[in-house]
């Protein structure tokens, strides 16, 4: 039986599409096949890079994606957009299942010190973290 696929979106494809893409892994296993891209990517922030790694994630494969890589070539249960930019502006495409939304801040826009900037990636992460648990629960109980 085939998984069911999921692509997480942002603009960037800098911080929390991968955030969120590696919290669905880390808590899913394989249960689902887990992509994520951005509208206009971008370098993967090193602040995402820094709070998973204090997380026990690994972020050797993490690299930013296009949403063009997609478009037309895979069918996705589930398109789960988490900035307000990405919810805005993704096409409707061929292949695109249920569409949600997960509001998080931008971390990256976050303008401070290295270790104001890395409080706010953790926040985040800990909520995206608390997301996924919650969605993965109420697909449990549908």
């Amino acid at each position: 039986m085939e998984k069911p696929r999921v692509l997480f979106l942002c603009t960037g494809n800098s911080a929390h599409s991968q955030m969120v893409q590696a919290m669905l892994r880390k808590y899913a296993g394989d249960q689902f096949e887990v992509h994520s891209a951005g509208l206009d990517p971008t370098e993967i922030s090193p602040f995402t890079i820094k709070v998973f790694t204090e997380a026990g994630i690994d972020t050797s494969g993490f690299y930013a994606k296009p949403l063009s890589t997609f478009l037309g070539n895979i069918n996705f249960r589930y398109l789960i957009t988490v900035c307000s930019n990405a919810e805005q502006h993704c096409p409707i495409f061929p292949g695109m299942g249920k569409r949600i939304h997960w509001q998080f801040e931008d971390p990256s826009a976050f303008e401070g010190g290295d270790e104001e900037k890395t409080q706010v990636f953790r926040e985040i992460r800990d909520q995206i973290e608390l997301s996924v648990k919650a969605w993965l629960e109420e697909l449990k109980s549908a």
